[in-house]
């Protein structure tokens, strides 16, 4: 395209662009994101929480931001993820694989995030996340796996398109 990007507005987190006739968002300052695929004794490990723009609870992979608690400016997606499933869920990785840069929503949103694999997992503690984020963990056996999240959405929970990792694309019956 060869229309310049211009800036509409400017939030402390979000940023709403244009660039001719299209409208989009992204994150401000730089901030990636890092999302952990857990399996513990064949079980993935999940997150629940409220997600504001939602107006309701969501059932997620566990995620975070990277450079987000980072003052020094060498926040790694490894780094930032084995911080993050810890704070979450209470399970600290003994190693944590880069399976590669995904955009979630490339029509609408520039956001991109770093996909996890985190091994060798050790409870540590009961997770929950920092003060006010609420989130609930969730140890689902993979066999499980559709029955718990049709269960879910059946409670009124969002999905995040993320889960269809654990699906193989399949839709959930």
């Amino acid at each position: 395209m060869t229309e310049p990007e211009e800036i509409v507005w400017q939030g402390r987190f979000i940023t709403a662009k244009r660039r001719g006739k299209w409208e989009y968002v992204s994150r401000s300052r730089g901030i990636r994101a890092a999302v952990i695929l857990a399996i513990h004794e064949e079980s993935v490990i999940l997150v629940e929480q409220f997600r504001v723009p939602l107006g309701k609870r969501c059932i997620e992979l566990p995620a975070g931001l990277i450079g987000d608690h980072d003052d020094d400016g060498d926040d790694t997606p490894e780094k930032a993820g084995a911080r993050e499933l810890e704070e979450e869920t209470g399970f600290r990785p003994a190693r944590m694989e880069h399976l590669g840069e995904f955009y979630s929503s490339p029509g609408m949103v520039t956001e991109s995030f770093h996909l996890l694999r985190a091994h060798d997992l050790t409870r540590v503690s009961d997770g929950g996340g920092v003060e006010g984020e609420d989130i609930t963990v969730h140890i689902v056996p993979l066999m499980d796996l559709s029955t718990f999240l049709n269960a879910k959405r059946a409670d009124g929970c969002a999905m995040d398109v993320k889960l269809l990792l654990l699906l193989g694309g399949g839709m959930l019956g």
